[in-house]
């Protein structure tokens, strides 16, 4: 998926960035939060649209926030961000509308 300024502008709003000098860095989380999701069920149609859903443009932000720190809030926090990132990507493929096994019995 290439990504596009909104979700990357987007993340930076989650990430508490106001800089391009992370773009890059940045960009790379977005790739991977994608490859992440990508490593389910989730479809790859799904992770390719130019704009993506809500649910997997919060997990993407969310993935971001965990890997890209931008205070010390600790390890409280960071579990309760993991936590929130395991539970997204779960919704995402409890959904047919994320998966392509929603036909199993077509």
């Amino acid at each position: 998926m290439a990504c596009d300024h909104g979700l990357l502008d987007k993340v930076k709003v989650a990430c508490r960035v106001a800089s391009d000098a992370y773009d890059d860095e940045l960009q790379a989380l977005i790739y991977a939060a994608l490859a992440d999701i990508g490593i389910t069920d989730v479809s790859p149609s799904v992770l390719e649209e130019h704009d993506a859903p809500p649910l997997v443009e919060q997990a993407v932000k969310t993935y971001c926030r965990l890997y890209f720190p931008y205070s010390n809030e600790g390890v409280e926090m960071r579990d309760r961000v993991k936590a929130a990132y395991d539970e997204q990507k779960a919704q995402l493929l409890m959904s047919s509308d994320y998966t392509d096994w929603g036909d199993v019995n077509a």
